[in-house]
């Protein structure tokens, strides 16, 4: 679809509206569409969690588990952040996972939730953000915004 076909599709409520950066860069010609990995074990929090950053402009892939979420790390070098809940089953925590990711990809960026477990930021490996379960939608997008620069 052209620039002009799909600005005119956006601004008359014809499709859903992404951000200007997004629009920008899908109809310009270059794909900045950032990609974040979803860790997360139980189906319908991971689809929320998918749905709302999604919905924010970013390219969301999904694991269920830390070893499910290495194997699309491997396959998937442009991964810019990863959100991981903490009680996963399995070998490999969300805590570990984090550590794992750092020491492998130490460009990715990362966030832990959990609704369960208390995390200190001494636990965490270094730059990563922790967030309790409620989280707030704005609270989850900021700290993501934060980490990852803001481009979406």
């Amino acid at each position: 679809m052209p620039f002009e076909s799909a600005l005119h599709a956006t601004l008359h409520g014809l499709t859903q509206p992404k951000p200007a950066d997004y629009v920008w860069s899908r109809f310009g010609g270059v794909s900045s569409q950032m990609k974040i990995l979803v860790v997360e074990d139980e189906p319908l929090i991971r689809l929320g969690l998918a749905s709302v950053i999604e919905e924010a402009g970013y390219e969301v892939l999904e694991a269920a588990n830390a070893s499910e979420a290495i194997r699309v790390l491997e396959a998937n070098s442009d991964v810019s952040l990863v959100l991981t809940d903490v009680d996963m089953p399995g070998g490999m925590d969300g805590v570990r996972l984090a550590h794992y990711v750092r020491d492998r990809w130490p460009p990715v960026q990362l966030i832990v939730i959990s609704g369960k477990v208390g995390v200190s930021v001494a636990q965490l490996p270094n730059g990563a953000r922790f967030l309790s379960k409620p989280y707030q939608e704005p609270v989850l997008l900021g700290a993501m915004r934060g980490l990852i620069g803001g481009a979406a």
